[in-house]
């Protein structure tokens, strides 16, 4: 037995030190050091470009609205979307701790009772009855993959990758929960306050189409006069229904976002006005966002896994070590079972090493080597996606920001422009067709206005979701 003490001392001491495969080495942050393209307008106004800056992970807070707040909560409590994306989480670290209770010695207890005919004849002794006994045996089995070529530590290696990857893939799900929350309840807001932009020009028609009956009664007009006028209120009546039907569908929307059916659930009356503009809004470097955005760090887990799989593939070509040992009593009654004599054991180092397997084993390496290939690719083409949606919204909010300027002025001018035909034509001085004209465009800029409010406050959610750091860092 001392002569084998030195073989199994050299096998423990390459288990230690041989490790098939590559080495995973993270790949370095793109050298660019902004995100807008050669001709692109200036950085939005209270967009703060800064190393390491980031939002935090409550980021929908920077919009001051409790009801929002509020909102986004209750989907955070009861969205089966993040319950699926957490429980994904559960079963990939039940996997990794599947892997890692692979690497340490196996032991199984072992139990049989039978009953056996032993066959005298054939082991050449004659003249004797074959006896039945019966036979009991208790006893265990120890196993230990010594893991000489690193095949077990590969794969404890590419199971810890991937339960990283599905932890940022729950970030990322987080993020994206919450910014559909966000974007739904923006929206349903802007279609709250269009209504009401819809009901003050309903309003506003019903006034001329009266001043307008007042002008047909004392004769200063033609009874044909009012179906212009009509005909404007019932155009603008008849936009009240498809608003209203987009309101329902963006509630509902709301409803299932929050993990409640319809019936059960009423979405809360959120003003667009109380949904404030953050005015200092801080924005990462691109070397930074690589570091923070969940997707790019799933990428990036994902690329690793792939990359111990090489490993995983490589190691099954070579030759498997194994300690086993073998301990049990066997006796012929269950009285003499834990007798000395009963006891029988073995013990000793076992191989196995792949002779002809018609190429399997080397297609699988090669496969694996293509996987981590397609892995680092999509790695690389999910960074270039974040710096392009990045450099698209800081360029929706800057031309927001300059919508929002020219729609107020042009509301304010076109109203008072209708105030002022009204007035004329009141006054004998104006036409109807021109107060009218001036109405319509005072109507289209009012609502042009909150579209406008409305879109940069999506825009901006889009980019704290597209900046935000993962709200917990898995390791």
């Amino acid at each position: 037995m001392h002569k084998r003490i030195p073989l199994i001392v050299t096998l423990a001491f390459l288990a230690s030190c041989t490790t098939a495969g590559p080495d995973f080495v993270p790949p370095q942050a793109p050298a660019v050091a902004t995100y807008a393209m050669a001709g692109d307008g200036a950085v939005p106004a209270g967009v703060r470009l800064a190393p390491e800056a980031s939002a935090e992970a409550d980021w929908w807070k920077a919009f001051g609205s409790e009801d929002l707040d509020a909102l986004v909560q209750q989907a955070l409590a009861s969205s089966p979307t993040l319950d699926s994306a957490n429980a994904a989480l559960a079963r990939a670290q039940a996997l990794e701790s599947v892997q890692r209770g692979g690497a340490l010695p196996k032991v199984d207890g072992t139990g049989t009772v039978s009953r056996e005919r032993i066959n005298t004849a054939g082991f050449g002794i004659t003249g004797f009855p074959s006896p039945t006994i019966n036979l009991y045996s208790l006893g265990s089995d120890v196993s230990f993959d010594l893991d000489l070529f690193g095949g077990q530590k590969r794969r404890i290696e590419q199971a810890a990758a991937e339960t990283e990857a599905e932890a940022y893939r729950t970030s990322a799900a987080y993020l994206t929960l919450t910014g559909q929350v966000v974007t739904r309840a923006i929206e349903l807001a802007a279609l709250r306050a269009q209504l009401a932009e819809l009901d003050e020009i309903i309003a506003d028609d019903q006034q001329t189409l009266q001043m307008i009956q007042r002008g047909v009664e004392a004769g200063g007009e033609p009874r044909s006069a009012t179906n212009t006028s009509d005909a404007q209120l019932a155009e603008d009546e008849a936009r009240r229904p498809p608003l209203l039907y987009q309101i329902d569908i963006t509630r509902h929307a709301l409803a299932l976002l929050v993990g409640k059916a319809p019936a059960e659930w009423r979405a809360p009356d959120i003003d667009l006005a109380d949904i404030s503009v953050p005015a200092n809004i801080p924005l990462n470097l691109p070397s930074a966002l690589v570091r923070q955005r969940p997707d790019i760090r799933a990428a990036e887990a994902e690329l690793h896994a792939a990359t111990a799989a090489i490993g995983v593939a490589e190691a099954g070509r070579y030759p498997s070590v194994s300690l086993d040992a073998a301990f049990a009593f066997t006796a012929l009654s269950p009285d003499d079972l834990f007798q000395y004599d009963s006891s029988g054991w073995s013990a000793g180092p076992s191989i196995t090493a792949p002779l002809f397997r018609g190429g399997s084993l080397k297609a699988r390496q090669a496969a694996a080597v293509a996987e981590a290939r397609q892995a680092d690719a999509k790695y690389r083409q999910t960074v270039l996606t974040a710096f392009v949606q990045v450099a698209d919204l800081l360029s929706a909010i800057s031309h927001d920001q300059q919508l929002i300027l020219a729609q107020t002025r042009a509301s304010d001018i076109a109203t008072e422009n209708a105030r002022l035909a009204s007035i004329s034509f009141e006054n004998g001085a104006g036409s109807l067709l021109s107060v009218i004209d001036a109405q319509r465009q005072a109507q289209r800029a009012r609502l042009g206005r909150v579209d406008s409010q409305a879109r940069l406050r999506v825009d901006l959610a889009a980019l704290y979701v597209a900046t935000t750091q993962s709200p917990a860092d898995p390791y």
